[in-house]
């Protein structure tokens, strides 16, 4: 096997085109059966095989510097350059994450996980080797549908101010994680089209040279450009035209549905876990398709993934323009958002609670300054999520919750979060954003008549003494079991709570708590600092009233168990019950 002698990238460069192209039939291969035991980012990384080793087979890396954007296509360029193992050995598939990292290799130069940042990433690398008088190419590798993210056009319109060596390769598959949206993909259309012979031209308009590789998965064409332009004295794009997939007919044919797979079985392409139990995004998908037929001005918004509001192709299509695909653009989602609500419309945006840190400053400035009442679903927005370190779930509500005007819901159950939407979809008063539960959904088919319209009034489950349990979302049902410990073992019958409301603070159900209880503890399913807890804590700060916040520590985690983060941060229900009782 080719594959088990490339240690580093210089050991491609002594093949010759048959071997090239036998390493890269290998590569697929274990690819392929890595990704039908472990899962990971499908697509993109078969795709790129050609491509990388092209890239490898030309500069010299880490001297000449391979940046990837959002890096979920770095797969290959991990096989290439000392970590075959973890694709070719299956006790080894876990020492490398899913996206370029710098402490595993000297040929990664930053964690990215994020879209759009290439460009941009690599004008600072080639603007600081040009600084310090160095030599050495740079080169960033970036899709299609990340050209969408406004950071994408910021990088390439600054890259021509460099005057200098740089390579942006555009990996064009004519897909994002779903089909590309937005006016920037006619030009590409037109340009793979002509072969790149247009005279529109993106690129060229934003001063930059171009050549474009119609064969993109050929090697050998694809080794000629690279030659043709390394070492370039001024910036450069080398648009190539590949196929998603490749090499996996399933993939090539549903380019959506493999962008990113769990674990199936490489014969039939079905998941080996087969459940098909009703979630969160397939709730929220019936729920506004309904909405949508019964008032034309309801607009399910996504930014690039449209999986997380349940809209699959089909649903999509039922929604017809009542659906909006803005692309990998966070930023454009809130402000559409806004600008439709106050223009009488009734916009959902969903959004990863990952993602929704990209638009931060739309959220305060479009948003909530102008009271738009837009709603907002954040989903996997807990410990529960993903848990990569570049897809962390765990910091909205220290960033959301201190936004005027906004107002943050947290559900517990599907009948919670139903209803909160619906308020939300009829209200005109308020920007109002839901984060929904982690894990499992939870359904116990109550029905809810509460007015949420009625700010910061929690909601008392459960009447108790000496110790309120204050559980927010997620670890509502966490609050709850510690409260039974602490009734089993030390005779405690605390007050159980949901408070629903992340932005505001019940002052005078908190005042009532005083009389009758000494602890309060909240639990929250993010990071402390900032977070829900503390505004109860600081609530009783003049009183006797002690407080206890449960929650996470502010930290990076990458690709943890949650049991033990849990256990790490006191998150079971014993050990929430003994830190009580040591208080009291």
């Amino acid at each position: 096997m080719i594959l088990e002698t490339i240690h580093q990238p210089a050991d491609v460069k002594r093949l010759d085109g048959q071997q090239l192209n036998s390493l890269a039939h290998e590569m697929r291969e274990a690819l392929l059966v890595r990704l039908s035991k472990h899962g990971g980012h499908f697509g993109p990384n078969l795709g790129m095989v050609e491509a990388t080793i092209a890239l490898h087979y030309v500069f010299d890396s880490p001297k000449d510097k391979l940046v990837f954007d959002v890096s979920h296509q770095s797969y290959p360029h991990k096989m290439l350059t000392g970590r075959k193992d973890a694709y070719l050995y299956e006790e080894h598939y876990d020492d490398v994450s899913g996206y370029s990292n710098p402490h595993e290799s000297e040929h990664d130069h930053f964690i990215i996980g994020h879209t759009s940042t290439s460009v941009s990433l690599a004008c600072g690398l080639a603007k600081a080797r040009d600084l310090k008088g160095e030599a050495g190419n740079v080169i960033a590798v970036i899709g299609d549908g990340s050209l969408s993210g406004g950071e994408a056009l910021e990088g390439l319109d600054f890259a021509s101010e460099l005057h200098s060596n740089l390579i942006v390769v555009v990996n064009d598959n004519d897909m994002s994680i779903a089909e590309n949206h937005g006016g920037l993909y006619g030009n590409l259309k037109l340009l793979r089209e002509t072969k790149g012979q247009a005279e529109c031209n993106l690129f060229r308009a934003m001063g930059l040279e171009y050549r474009y590789v119609h064969a993109g998965n050929d090697i050998s064409a694809l080794i000629a450009v690279f030659q043709e332009v390394k070492d370039c004295t001024s910036p450069v794009v080398v648009h190539i035209n590949t196929q998603k997939g490749k090499g996996y007919a399933p993939a090539e044919q549903h380019k959506e549905n493999w962008h990113y797979c769990s674990p199936f079985d490489l014969a039939t392409g079905k998941p080996l876990d087969g459940s098909h139990e009703e979630d969160y995004s397939t709730v929220t998908a019936q729920y506004l398709l309904a909405k949508m037929k019964e008032d034309p001005t309801v607009v399910a918004i996504t930014s690039g993934t449209p999986a997380v509001l349940g809209f699959t192709e089909e649903k999509r299509k039922e929604a017809g323009s009542q659906f909006v695909d803005v692309g990998i653009a966070e930023e454009t989602a809130v402000a559409l958002a806004s600008g439709i609500a106050v223009n009488g419309g009734k916009p959902v945006y969903g959004v990863y609670s990952t993602f929704i840190q990209r638009t931060f400053d739309q959220l305060s400035q479009d948003l909530c300054i102008n009271k738009s009442p837009a709603t907002i679903v954040t989903f996997a927005g807990s410990v529960y999520g993903m848990n990569d370190v570049t897809h962390l779930g765990i910091y909205d509500i220290p960033m959301m919750a201190n936004i005027p005007n906004l107002v943050y819901l947290a559900p517990t159950t599907k009948e919670e979060y139903l209803a909160m939407l619906e308020w939300s979809l009829k209200q005109t008063e308020y920007p109002v954003a839901i984060r929904l539960p982690g894990g499992a959904m939870v359904s116990d088919g109550r029905t809810i008549d509460k007015d949420f319209g009625k700010l910061n009034q929690y909601q008392v489950i459960q009447e108790g003494s000496k110790v309120a349990v204050i559980g927010l979302g997620t670890f509502y049902e966490l609050g709850c079991k510690a409260a039974q410990v602490m009734e089993q073992k030390w005779g405690i019958h605390p007050t159980i709570i949901n408070p629903h409301y992340i932005t505001g603070v019940d002052e005078a159900l908190l005042d009532e708590l005083k009389i009758e209880h000494t602890v309060v503890i909240t639990l929250e399913d993010g990071i402390l600092d900032g977070g829900f807890g503390e505004k109860i804590a600081r609530f009783y700060g003049d009183s006797e009233v002690k407080v206890l916040n449960f929650g996470l520590k502010k930290e990076f985690l990458d690709r943890y168990d949650v049991q033990e983060v849990l256990k790490q941060n006191h998150l079971t229900p014993q050990q929430i019950a003994e830190d009580v009782a040591k208080c009291l």
